[in-house]
């Protein structure tokens, strides 16, 4: 077997040898079926698919069950099989097959997933904050899913292109504009924990809100200094360049903290579509895609309309001719398609923005922009919440700043660090207090179905209890720890032969043979909490077996160095999946 080819699944395994049976046994009828496997109680598999066989076949589904059975008897692959119920097959793997795959799989540096397949282009759209405003918790999410879904996707096998869409375009930064040239010294430094950075766009924005709506004749001069921005005029563009930069800065900063993928290099913001957005309704006016309504160019759509049950309109023009989201988006998805060759577009957005994506893309199928073959998918999600229920807001009623609720998680983080690990040193400890606070936040966003909203509960998050990040964390230190102390107390096998496994190894081993179709699911399905459960669910198989089995004080030799490779494939598969959702995984803590 080339050293690149994913090794098969006990299930995969299992799968390929009941349909070879349902043939042999059954006859061409059966070919093609497709025998559904699960984990049982009474097995390690059972498998279905005979009732359907048993109507088409005209025959007694447990008789058919027998003769299948008798086909799978004898094979290497399983200790025992026998027929349950109404066509039902119970499966047991031996002892041999469960040995091979944790052999194969743990001498293997990619846990025997082998090479990813190769997958189409994929862009994914996210994070998206806006220049010269500060990040708050309704990034949180777009930020964090996006980042989980391109490292799944690009270890699935994808050529993943990472788009940061920021708002960098519009009225507003003739606002901002014509107040920097007006104070260039803007200072900031108003909130704990900021950097200059932070402090000086936070400055900026709330000072120039400030006096654009108390001053007229300040608005006046922003409205110029926005005409002055769109025609080019080379201080403007300076005054602008200058606020992107620093945002720039900001938004480096934030994703440092967060640890998530995106760089300045994944920025393309609204003002990289601008000189497009006339040609983009010229095109659709031509095309009879848009058409005019009461001065603006709009698109409409059967299946969209208001309460009184009028066609709801697509603006791509205003009567004014500015333009808005739609053109600009229109702009954005062409450039994806044609520029950049993608065949998978994912737009990682809250569910509110449903409507508008649907509107885009069926705008783009009709434009021909979209064309067969190419996937569009708003990949929607839920909000982030209160204790109360509503949308998360700060005591006095404002969007929450994302920088405050990082620094709080690590804060919590490193005094319970601090308690339970006085032995490490105080750099060992920021650093411990760092992983595990930004990822008890990122874990308890992604462990949650994306399309739920879910509530914002820090001592939820941090507790060594349940489902989260630093229950998987602690469960990984642990097993390193353990082998840690092994290595020092190793004996060489004797060379007889190993007694049967133990209940607990022989589950542990099955939920690690999951691994590999756990990402395919998510991959497929893109819903990163089914790595999450996968995640969690290993640790309980671990955390039931280490109870049950005695790894240091095993009874031999043989015995000891089996429930080390278990141990140390747990090891590596939780060190995996954590980094593939953007966690660390701490040897220590």
């Amino acid at each position: 077997m080339p050293a690149d080819t994913p090794i098969l699944s006990l299930a995969a395994q299992a799968d390929s040898a009941l349909r070879a049976a349902f043939e042999a046994a059954l006859g061409p009828q059966a070919a093609g079926a497709d025998p559904i496997i699960r984990p049982s109680e009474h097995a390690d598999y059972q498998a279905n698919g005979l009732l359907a066989l048993a109507k088409k076949l005209k025959g007694n589904p447990r008789e058919l069950a027998g003769k299948v059975v008798a086909q799978l008897d004898g094979s290497p692959l399983f200790a025992h099989v026998e027929a349950s119920g109404p066509g039902f097959v119970n499966l047991t793997f031996a002892d041999t097959a469960l040995a091979g795959q944790l052999a194969a799989r743990g001498s293997d540096p990619k846990l025997g997933l082998g090479k990813a397949a190769s997958r189409p282009v994929t862009v994914v759209d996210y994070s998206a904050p806006n220049i010269a405003k500060e990040m708050h918790v309704g990034h949180l999410r777009s930020t964090i899913i996006g980042d989980a879904l391109v490292r799944l996707l690009t270890f699935s096998g994808s050529e993943v292109i990472r788009q940061n869409h920021v708002g960098d375009w519009g009225t507003q930064f003739g606002m901002l504009i014509e107040h920097l040239l007006e104070n260039p010294d803007v200072a900031g430094g108003e909130e704990d924990g900021d950097t200059p950075t932070i402090s000086r766009l936070a400055a900026l924005y709330k000072a120039a809100r400030a006096r654009f709506n108390a001053d007229e004749e300040f608005q006046t001069r922003s409205r110029q200094r926005v005409v002055a921005l769109q025609s080019g005029d080379p201080e403007t563009l300076a005054g602008w360049q200058e606020i992107v930069a620093e945002s720039k800065t900001y938004f480096g900063e934030i994703y440092s903290k967060l640890g998530v993928l995106l760089t300045d290099e994944d920025i393309a913001g609204e003002s990289s579509y601008n000189d497009e957005l006339q040609g983009i309704a010229d095109d659709l006016e031509r095309r009879g895609v848009a058409v005019r309504s009461e001065g603006a160019l709009c698109v409409f759509f059967d299946d969209v309309v208001d309460k009184d049950g009028k066609p709801v309109p697509f603006i791509i023009q205003k009567s004014d001719g500015g333009f808005g989201y739609p053109a600009t988006d229109l702009a954005t998805l062409r450039h994806r398609v044609r520029d950049l060759k993608a065949a998978r577009l994912l737009y990682v957005v809250g569910s509110p923005q449903a409507l508008h994506f649907k509107m885009v893309f069926e705008t783009a199928r009709r434009a021909g922009y979209l064309p067969e073959g190419v996937e569009a998918e708003h990949v929607q999600f839920g909000s982030v919440l209160g204790a109360d229920g509503k949308p998360f807001k700060s005591r006095e009623g404002e969007t929450i700043r994302l920088i405050s609720l990082l620094d709080e998680a690590v804060a919590r983080a490193r005094a319970t660090i601090a308690e339970r690990s006085p032995g490490l040193s105080a750099q060992a400890q920021e650093q411990r207090a760092q992983e595990v606070g930004i990822g008890a936040v990122k874990y308890a966003d992604l462990s949650t179905s994306r399309t739920r909203d879910y509530v914002f509960d820090l001592d939820r998050m941090l507790s060594l209890q349940g489902n989260t990040g630093v229950y998987l964390q602690y469960a990984h230190a642990r097993i390193r720890s353990m082998l840690a102390r092994l290595a020092e107390a190793e004996a060489a096998p004797d060379g007889s032969e190993a007694p049967p496994l133990e209940p607990a190894e022989r589950a542990l081993v099955r939920t690690l043979d999951e691994f590999g179709a756990t990402l395919d699911a998510v991959a497929e399905s893109l819903e990163p909490h089914r790595l999450c459960a996968y995640l969690y669910a290993l640790a309980q198989a671990f955390s039931d077996f280490y109870e049950a089995c005695p790894v240091l004080k095993a009874p031999t030799a043989q015995i000891r160095a089996r429930r080390v490779a278990i141990c140390e494939l747990t090891g590596d598969t939780l060190a995996l999946g954590l980094s593939l959702l953007g966690i660390a995984a701490p040897e220590r803590l």
